[in-house]
């Protein structure tokens, strides 16, 4: 069976990646959960980051290669419809090496909500460029996914994305707005929101990045 190491759920967006598409795709797999500074990811990942998949025994680091090297054994990964599945390899890859300021500024945190100090012109790009992608993939393939009617791994790559909406509300289109409902919507999302909230685990780096972006107006996490 595939095993596949994430670290906090709370925080960890590259783990949710593949986490999302083997269970939404209903691929086996066994969850290995080591949170952030609790131990050394380097005796199971060759970059000591996650994620990390091992198949048995072989590790396949960094979340579009796993993406890839899963396509290649399962089916519905990308998208059947040629085009769509440019567009989805595409947007995926956009998302994986770029949007470093969302990256930077509204980092994932799945169980507050910040209200941000100030949305600097470099953040409101940014989110404009993801709304046109997203309505892209929508109009063009007739959604709710971005690749179709099903789910497939360019969403997966913006799941932590819808994440991050719910927690820093940018203003999207409504097209965008009703993607990021259905992604929340989905039974992996919530296992992995109700998971994330009742973590035990503070990662004080990752709890400072939310303090500098804006003021946590709500924390729903456990023991709060």
């Amino acid at each position: 069976m595939l095993t596949l190491y994430i670290a906090n759920k709370n925080y960890s967006s590259w783990s949710l990646r593949p986490w999302l598409l083997l269970t939404e795709l209903g691929i086996p797999f066994e969850e290995k959960l080591q949170p952030f500074g609790d131990s050394d990811f380097k005796h199971f990942s060759p970059t000591a980051k996650v994620p990390c998949l091992l198949d048995e025994g072989e590790p396949v680091w960094d979340s579009l290669a796993i993406i890839e090297y899963l396509a290649e054994s399962y089916p519905g990964v990308w998208p059947e419809n040629k085009q769509a599945r440019a567009y989805a390899r595409c947007a995926a890859a956009e998302m994986h090496s770029g949007f470093g300021t969302i990256r930077s500024i509204c980092t994932m945190n799945c169980g507050i909500r910040v209200k941000l100090h100030a949305v600097e012109e470099a953040l409101e790009r940014e989110w404009a460029r993801i709304d046109e992608l997203w309505q892209q993939g929508l109009t063009r393939f007739g959604g709710p996914f971005l690749g179709g009617q099903h789910f497939s791994a360019v969403d997966a790559f913006f799941a932590p994305i819808a994440f991050r909406v719910q927690t820093y509300a940018p203003k999207l289109s409504k097209a965008s707005d009703a993607y990021v409902a259905a992604l929340l919507d989905l039974p992996g999302m919530q296992s992995w929101y109700q998971s994330a909230l009742a973590e035990p685990w503070r990662d004080e780096a990752h709890e400072q990045e939310a303090r500098e972006a804006g003021e946590i107006v709500s924390d729903f996490r456990l023991g709060q």
